[in-house]
């Protein structure tokens, strides 16, 4: 992923010199297995742990050469340690020391993620309570539907992102698996304690089958999670893009002082913020279809998925780990305009309480068929010629034999509602309000 969009703890998962680093302690921890059960002489995890030594350099001249990673690693390992060496990945294959790291690689990026996740959590729930009580008005299709409150709208988020942060929980737990196997995984010329030794070492389960390679289901699973977070992000984003328009202007982005808009245009406040988390999440979805093609490999194993590891891995973790940090930053100081939201809802002269006068009416006595006919007549001169909806029903007879000036009032009450805001926010905060640190 190019620096742009890149955060450092993040990339530094990624740089060759952390890849090598892992490498060096699966064989190390490999050897210190084989060491206790006797299948080498004692001695060698110390010599790697003393000598052991690579320059990336180095074995980017060497690989350059034999065209194997693995066995540049290695030989470049060598050179620094000497006789205690040729004791290193006995028994073992080049996935297992590739695959291993692998995991080892998602495992820590996984937990950048999940800290990315709470932190925007945090923010989501501070500025959700904030307007829990602040009325806009609620729209499908993208017109004008009910009222509903701006905090809900976040409390929304809040949920959709706590479920994210279960299927990043289950992401991680399922890609932290440990191969330690030899060619096509029947242990042939390794003991499995080896491969239980190392898991533990690093923090891993055991693969129960991993063929020559860990199943890419794993792996799949793994990137469609990515996916799935990545497509909630884009989903807030458009969000604030809609409420940042022109005509909307509910919401926008925060606007610093010096910021400039457009070359050309001087008075313009673009949702810049929200049109990039729109394109990163395509960057992090792109990475899902990849992911599942890499699931058939032939037989025990092919070297397809491999090149295609080798992208999706670091950018859509950098990615996504970027886009998570900017949708909190661009959340916590969104500016939100009550007043404004409170004029578009009163913009249609009251026609989103249309369900409440025809429930009345049919609670009164009139046909269902009757009352959206009455209902909806008079929303559609609303429509056409403006005025109050309120105005029109009080001087429908058809409407007032049922409903007079006392119930016609009550029914555009917006508190009707939004009665029921506080249950769903114990729903998603589980509690009435918040503490006052968090308030």
């Amino acid at each position: 992923m190019i620096p742009r969009y890149s955060r450092p703890e993040m990339t530094a998962i990624w740089e060759p010199e952390q890849r090598f680093r892992i490498w060096l302690d699966i064989e190390t921890y490999a050897c210190e297995a084989q060491e206790q059960l006797g299948a080498i002489p004692a001695g060698v995890a110390a010599a790697l742990r003393a000598r052991g030594r690579f320059e990336i350099d180095r074995i980017d001249a060497i690989e350059r050469e034999v065209k194997h990673d693995v066995i540049a690693f290695l030989t470049n390992v060598t050179e620094h340690v000497g006789e205690e060496a040729r004791f290193m990945h006995l028994g073992m294959t080049s996935s297992d020391v590739l695959d291993t790291c692998l995991a080892v690689q998602l495992v820590r990026a996984t937990d950048i993620l999940l800290a990315d996740v709470d932190a925007l959590l945090a923010v989501v729930e501070r500025r959700a309570w904030e307007f829990k009580d602040t009325p806009c008005i609620g729209r499908s299709h993208g017109i004008h539907a009910e009222p509903t409150t701006f905090g809900l709208k976040l409390a929304e988020v809040h949920a959709e992102f706590a479920r994210n942060r279960e299927r990043l929980t289950a992401a991680r737990r399922e890609i932290a698996t440990c191969a330690i196997s030899g060619a096509v995984g029947t242990f042939a010329h390794i003991d499995p304690k080896v491969e239980s030794y190392v898991a533990e070492k690093l923090g891993l389960a055991v693969e129960p089958v991993s063929t020559q390679v860990i199943p890419r289901d794993r792996h799949a699973a793994f990137f469609a999670a990515l996916g799935v977070v990545a497509s909630s992000i884009e989903r807030v984003a458009t969000e604030v893009r809609h409420l940042q328009r022109t005509e909307v202007r509910e919401a926008e982005e925060f606007f610093s002082q010096g910021q400039k808009g457009s070359s050309a245009m001087p008075h313009k406040r673009n949702p810049v913020l929200s049109e990039n988390l729109t394109g990163l999440a395509r960057i992090v979805r792109a990475a899902v279809n990849p992911a599942m093609e890499n699931v058939a490999l032939w037989h025990e194993r092919d070297i397809s998925h491999s090149s295609v590891e080798r992208v999706i891995a670091p950018d859509a973790t950098i990615a996504l780990d970027f886009a998570l940090g900017r949708l909190t930053g661009m959340l916590d100081k969104l500016l939100v305009y009550p007043d404004r939201m409170m004029a578009n809802l009163n913009a249609l002269g009251g026609l989103v309480f249309s369900q409440q006068v025809l429930l009345a009416l049919a609670q009164a006595g009139m046909s269902r068929e009757d009352a959206y006919a009455a209902v909806q007549r008079n929303a559609m001169e609303v429509w056409k010629e403006g005025g109050s909806f309120r105005e029109r029903l009080e001087a429908d007879p058809a409407v007032t034999r049922h409903l007079d000036s006392a119930a016609l009032d009550s029914l555009f009450d917006i508190g009707r509602q939004l009665r029921h805001v506080d249950t769903i926010f114990a729903r998603v905060f589980g509690k009435d309000s918040p503490s006052p640190t968090e308030a």
